[in-house]
């Protein structure tokens, strides 16, 4: 098997989550994409307390722009835009939905496998990690809170 293409995002928190740190690699295979994810200083999980949403299992997700500008403290990384959707799908199918992240004392790390993109498609788009769990259903981002952190996508060069 070869392999044509890898990026990276260097994932860093913002206001909400200054601890995050990690990295998220993408590798063509045959047919799609290996995603590889490790990230560090995640919030603890919290359970939804008044009918509001819990803290974790992360939304996880690639949006459309390559900007990870803070802008608003209590709402940051907007200028990322809306989650990547190339092919008009309801939410749960984008292009750019991506399982959930579970804090492990802060810890994740996950593998998965698409086939909804090539590495050269994502090329300066950003990955984010959000506050709450993506719902797959709610249009049209999965009712995922906010934004956590925020990391280009750059194309790795050898």
């Amino acid at each position: 098997m070869s392999f044509t293409n890898m990026a990276r995002a260097d994932l860093r928190g913002g206001p909400l989550a200054p601890q995050i740190r990690g990295t998220v690699i993408f590798q063509d295979v045959i047919g799609g994409v290996m995603v590889y994810t490790e990230v560090f200083g995640l919030p603890p999980y919290q359970s939804a307390q008044n009918n509001g949403d819990p803290v974790g299992p992360h939304g996880f997700h690639i949006h459309e722009n390559g900007f990870c500008l803070i802008g608003d403290p209590d709402n940051p990384f907007q200028a990322a835009g809306g989650h990547w959707n190339p092919y008009n799908q309801p939410h749960g199918n984008h292009a750019g939905d991506f399982p959930v992240l579970f804090s492990n004392n802060g810890y994740a790390f996950m593998s998965f496998y698409t086939n909804k993109f090539s590495v050269r498609n994502i090329i300066g788009k950003a990955v984010i990690i959000h506050q709450n769990p993506d719902d797959y259903r709610t249009q049209p981002a999965g009712d995922a809170g906010k934004r956590l952190a925020c990391g280009v996508i750059n194309n790795i060069i050898f």
